[in-house]
């Protein structure tokens, strides 16, 4: 397995990568009530370094005190408390050759702090809220949101990315995918407005693109700044846009105007196959990598050999985000590598201290016998 794509170096953002693996941002509502990140945090983070994942992408981090935080005891960073705290994950990744990436989001109509949301327009979201992340219930009819609330919004993801850059970050992930508040401005049921950010989709994207330049001027050009993107929703797995390729390829023309440093493709489903592709060959994140030119990361089940084979080798993707089997075992590209057993994904599972422990020695064992075979 070590000759697999996957495992090989890649250069990317004038950096050697040690493989092209990436771990997906997924919600752990594990920070403290007034969002400070703990503990158990870094030993969550730390571990996918220790097990051998090139890229650690952070669960969703809100980015403004008004209306961003989606779930209690979410993280944030809007404040230098919060920033401060992150410091310690940071710094426990960067023992190891892995960068960090912190997830800006905000969950707009999908909120499940809050009951006074906002939203681009009026339009009560589908579906009910996530009983994992102490929801309960329909979504509430969000707030449309006035120019000033939009600004207020845009100024809080990049201040998010300040203080992402003062904790020790390598880069930003803004999430405009999945259902949430950027991804709610994209999606054209959801956006009736018929002001400069409703309408075409270059309206409809200039709320990111605003988002990326105001980044871009206010942290040091090295800092890496991505953008994720999805069709599906969290509260409507099977959404598609109406007119299919032609919308992303709209959407791939104006991320190619705004220069992201990556673009991440999210499922929904978990399967890739199923909900990225277009037509034979074709897929989201094939349409956004030629059109772009920018390095793309896709999700969707790859911790299948065969699939992560078939992306990379078939021009979808630069770099692969693996979910269930990075949250089943942290050390799953370790032991990939080396053929050695992984634990099974199952759900609510956590990581016994015991198991972390034994998998940190079969790391130990064989990075001693790596040196002694170069000493012969």
């Amino acid at each position: 397995m070590k000759h697999h794509p996957i495992f090989q170096k890649a250069n990317i953002w004038q950096r050697e990568l040690m493989n092209r693996t990436a771990v997906a941002p997924m919600s752990r509502v594990s920070a403290t009530a007034e969002g400070l990140a703990t503990d158990e945090m870094m030993n969550y983070y730390s571990a996918f370094a220790a097990g051998g994942f090139s890229i650690i992408i952070t669960e969703g981090i809100y980015t403004d005190v008004y209306s961003s935080k989606s779930y209690h005891n979410q993280p944030g960073l809007t404040n230098v408390q919060q920033s401060t705290s992150w410091e310690k994950i940071t710094q426990a990744v960067h023992r190891f050759p892995s960068l960090i990436f912190a997830q800006l989001m905000h969950g707009g109509a999908l909120s499940q702090y809050s009951e006074n949301t906002l939203a681009p327009s009026a339009v009560q979201p589908v579906g009910v809220k996530m009983a994992s992340y102490g929801g309960e219930g329909v979504f509430p009819m969000p707030k449309e949101m006035t120019l000033e609330d939009i600004r207020r919004m845009q100024q809080g993801f990049i201040d998010g990315a300040i203080h992402a850059h003062q904790a020790g970050f390598d880069g930003v992930e803004i999430h405009g995918a999945n259902g949430y508040l950027l991804d709610q401005f994209l999606t054209p049921e959801l956006n009736r407005r018929n002001d400069q950010y409703g309408g075409r989709m270059q309206n409809r994207f200039r709320v990111i693109a605003e988002i990326i330049e105001g980044i871009k001027a206010s942290v040091p050009s090295d800092f890496i700044i991505g953008l994720r993107v999805s069709e599906g929703k969290v509260n409507d797995l099977t959404y598609r846009w109406a007119n299919g390729i032609e919308t992303a390829k709209e959407l791939a023309e104006e991320i190619k105007v705004s220069r992201p440093d990556f673009v991440h493709i999210a499922v929904q489903t978990g399967e890739w196959e199923r909900d990225s592709f277009y037509g034979e060959g074709i897929s989201l994140a094939s349409v956004i990598r030629k059109a772009t030119g920018i390095p793309v990361i896709a999700n969707g089940g790859f911790h299948s050999p065969d699939k992560a084979e078939a992306a990379l080798n078939g021009n979808h993707a630069d770099l692969l985000a693996i979910g269930k089997a990075a949250l089943a075992d942290p050390h799953w590209v370790v032991k990939t590598q080396n053929h050695l057993p992984v634990i099974p994904f199952h759900r609510d599972m956590l990581w016994p201290e015991a198991t972390i422990r034994h998998t940190r020695k079969i790391i130990s064992n064989l990075n001693t016998e790596s040196n002694e075979t170069a000493n012969i």
